[in-house]
């Protein structure tokens, strides 16, 4: 192109948003331009890719239609604006430096398996990078975990302790390479490398013989803490019932299911039942651990021990070039659970686990390769025909949720979501966009909320916002909302299950008319009442109304109740029966002497035994009323049970319930439903048989009220939605009655999306004129 052609010729500048940067978006510009003989240049920004393109304006139109046709296959554009510019007299086309200076609205990619092409190279006895543990390129490898802040360049991640050999960088520097600005980019020369450590940090081995005796220390029966991409793992064979027993008491997680590490999809499907949609989740660059049903011949490879009395396995495939060598050379299922004691976020540096995990595995393997913040692994579930996420981390975060369209109401900058405080995350809102941290965990513990004082900072970091307002749950006890006190004393308010129905809606982009179904295990009610089962009315311009609950029961031992459903049972049929319960079957083969003088004098008295309108304990009590769970040793073990009692049961049979109409709200009464269900008992209907009319009567109140409602779309969300069996027989008997249900999918229907649901409902708020804390507490 000559300068006579330039000054005649347009040129265009071109601005990107989206997933654009880490997925090999400039030298993908830089071919097409190329290809339609353009010249100009691309860079990185902090909001994403910027191009300038001149020539021919055909071909301009040429190189935009392709753009968006053939982009690369991680890429995802949400946004791209196009304007004209004089043109300039250039004959090439270039790849510029990136340019950092303006606030970050750009989305980093998370962390990815590895590509096809990266495997084929790894297991190459000719290639130099054979058997080389951090092999990536523009497709795959460590995104999120690495990068400190934005534009994505190596210099901004914790690679830049790695500086390029000859070789790495010229792969790095070329357009035409797969591996061109793979901020990821190494091999053997330049790279992180293995280390093999004793419990007290002690080097054992390095490289390829430290790979090799972990191997040989797993098949021995021992526990090998591996660094993983978001933090560390524990492993053990699978097989080995001692060693899986062994890990369980130094975890101090005596019951609570594993995951599991397979080497492959043929090998889960021959353990497992693995549908079209669990296969191709199993086999996604986000690696999640998917939850399926195990077969009966899974027992040949998998311990009791590993999730006991539990029909499903957690399972997933290799999410690291480590991964694949490790369990290569096995060719077994290992447990793979995550690196931290019973509570506690996952370990993630090197000198943390050591000091942390040093009284539960045997040995490390270590790398060199800082991780920027914990990700623990995703876990992921089929239902209702979709794939929902239950915790969201890695291969998931930090990508963000779009909001819909509001008016005026993104003007008044950023704000922070704190969520709740069990299934803690946090989330930062930047005009549309949603970013939501990493799963966290329970705040209760103290090294979690350290670690979501770092996510907090680090996400505001990440993207230099400086929010104008901080939102929290309206519990006044919750540690969030103590946080979020001392940040922001004019912090706003959104109630427990308001959030969470925004939560499901946002993530549809919904903003009209709906009701909301938010059943759960505990959610702060104004006055004082332990909410868990509501039913909200979203007018879709400024009011939610809770226009139904479920009855409420007394909750003996508060909080502490939590830990034993047979008290949960108790307050069921106290308030079913007043004292005559006593005198009942229940109490007088759960309690002893002194234990029903105590409860009596708590319900009589009403001490320390709050109502309680959850439904996910009453789940509890019902589990405990089966004869399934008396106590629990982990959240919803006592839930899990019921539904897992459901699965073995085709019944359609229901039981009775009533709804009684209180001023402008209604009272689901399950005291019909108690009642028979312990008349099924004493008549010897079985256990899976009552639980199962107990999830398909649950599914008849949602249906009742839906009806009552008159609102076509429907939202379910809240813990309790992570039950198959109840969300697809509540979802499949609403459509039935003409109704459009939706579910989560993209955030967790338990307290992980709470975060992105107090953003929605703030903004709503924002876009009606009503300030988010007088609009929440509207519908406590």
């Amino acid at each position: 192109m000559n300068s006579n052609t330039a000054m005649t010729s347009e040129r265009w500048h071109i601005a990107i948003g989206g997933l654009v940067q880490g997925v090999g978006f400039r030298p993908f510009v830089y071919r097409l331009a190329k290809t339609c003989n353009l010249s100009g240049w691309v860079l990185n920004d902090s909001h994403g890719v910027q191009i300038e393109v001149q020539g021919d304006r055909q071909q301009l139109r040429n190189f935009l239609h392709k753009l968006r046709k053939d982009k690369p296959p991680l890429a995802r554009i949400s946004s791209l604006t196009t304007e004209s510019r004089p043109p300039c007299p250039e004959t090439n086309f270039r790849i510029l430096n990136s340019d950092g200076d303006t606030p970050p609205s750009a989305t980093i990619l998370p962390d990815l398996a590895p590509c096809p092409d990266c495997l084929r190279e790894m297991f190459a006895p000719d290639n130099r990078r054979f058997r080389y543990p951090f092999t990536s390129c523009t497709q795959c490898g460590p995104r999120f975990s690495i990068a400190e802040r934005l534009p994505y360049d190596r210099a901004n991640t914790t690679m830049r302790d790695f500086p390029l050999c000859e070789s790495c960088r010229i792969e790095y520097e070329d357009p035409q390479n797969r591996r061109f600005h793979a901020e990821p980019n190494a091999c053997p020369t330049c790279g992180p490398q293995l280390q093999l450590c004793d419990a007290n940090g002690r080097g054992v081995a390095v490289r390829e013989d430290a790979l090799k005796q972990a191997r040989q220390a797993i098949e021995a029966g021992q526990i090998v803490a591996l660094k993983s991409i978001g933090g560390f793992q524990l492993l053990v064979d699978a097989s080995n019932s001692d060693a899986v027993l062994r890990l369980r008491a130094r975890k101090r997680r005596p019951l609570k299911p594993f995951a599991l590490l397979y080497p492959d999809v043929e090998s889960v499907e021959q353990d497992c039942s693995v549908s079209d949609l669990e296969k191709g989740l199993l086999e996604a660059q986000e690696r999640p651990i998917v939850l399926l049903a195990a077969r009966g011949q899974a027992r040949r490879h998998v311990a009791a021990a590993v999730a006991p009395d539990n029909p499903n396995l957690g399972v997933m495939l290799p999410s690291s070039p480590l991964h694949h060598l490790l369990i290569a050379g096995l060719q077994r299922p290992l447990v793979a659970t995550s690196g931290n004691l019973s509570g506690e976020p996952i370990c993630y540096d090197n000198g943390g686990a050591i000091e942390r995990l040093g009284a539960i595995a045997d040995l490390f393997l270590l790398h060199d390769r800082s991780i920027a913040r914990p990700l623990d692994d995703s876990v992921v579930r089929e239902m209702d025909g979709s794939p929902v996420v239950l915790r969201r981390a890695r291969g998931y975060a930090p990508l963000p949720v779009e909001l819909p369209v509001l008016p005026d109401t993104f003007s008044a900058g950023d704000l922070l979501a704190v969520g709740a405080d069990l299934k803690n995350t946090a989330a930062i809102s930047r005009g549309r966009a949603v970013y939501v941290t990493q799963h966290i965990g329970d705040l209760q513990n103290r090294v979690a909320r350290e670690v979501f004082e770092q996510a907090v900072d680090d996400l505001a970091g990440f993207y230099r916002s400086e929010p104008a307002a901080v939102i929290a749950d309206l519990h006044p006890a919750y540690v969030s909302s103590r946080w979020a006190r001392q940040r922001d004393p004019q912090y706003l308010g959104a109630q427990h299950h308001v959030a969470h129905f925004f939560s499901c809606m946002a993530e549809h982009g919904y903003r009209g008319r709906a009701l909301g179904i938010c059943w759960d295990g505990t959610g702060w009610g104004a006055d004082g009442i332990v909410r868990g089962g509501e039913f909200l009315c979203w007018d879709g311009r400024e009011q939610v109304q809770r226009i139904a609950g479920l009855r409420t029961f007394p909750l003996p031992g508060g909080e502490g109740a939590i830990r034993e459903p047979r008290r949960q049972a108790a307050g069921l049929l106290y308030a079913v029966m007043g004292e005559r319960a006593f005198a009942g079957k229940f109490l007088l083969e759960q309690f002893s002497a002194g234990e029903r003088h105590n409860l009596a004098r708590m319900f009589e008295r009403k001490i320390n035994s709050p109502l309680c309108s959850s439904a996910g304990r009453l789940f509890d009590g019902v589990a405990a009323l089966l004869g399934l769970a008396n106590a629990v040793t982990f959240e919803g073990q006592a839930a899990m049970a019921v539904e897992f009692a459901a699965q073995q049961s085709a019944t359609t049979r229901s039981y009775p319930f009533a709804i009684n109409q209180h001023d402008s709200c209604r009272t689901l009464d399950w005291e019909p439903l108690v009642a028979a269900l312990l008349q099924d008992g004493e008549q010897g209907v079985s256990v899976p048989d009552r639980a199962r009319a107990f999830h398909n009567t649950l599914a008849q109140m949602m249906c009742a009220m839906a009806v009552r409602a008159g609102e076509e779309n429907i939202f379910l969300s809240g813990g309790v939605f992570q039950n198959r069996v109840l969300t697809e027989s509540a979802a499949t008997l609403l459509r039935q009655e003409g109704f459009r249900v939706h579910c989560h999918c993209v955030v967790p229907p338990n307290d992980g999306g709470i975060a992105l649901g107090q953003i929605y409902y703030a903004r709503c708020m924002a876009a009606a004129r009503t300030p988010a804390e007088e609009g929440s507490r509207q519908c406590v």
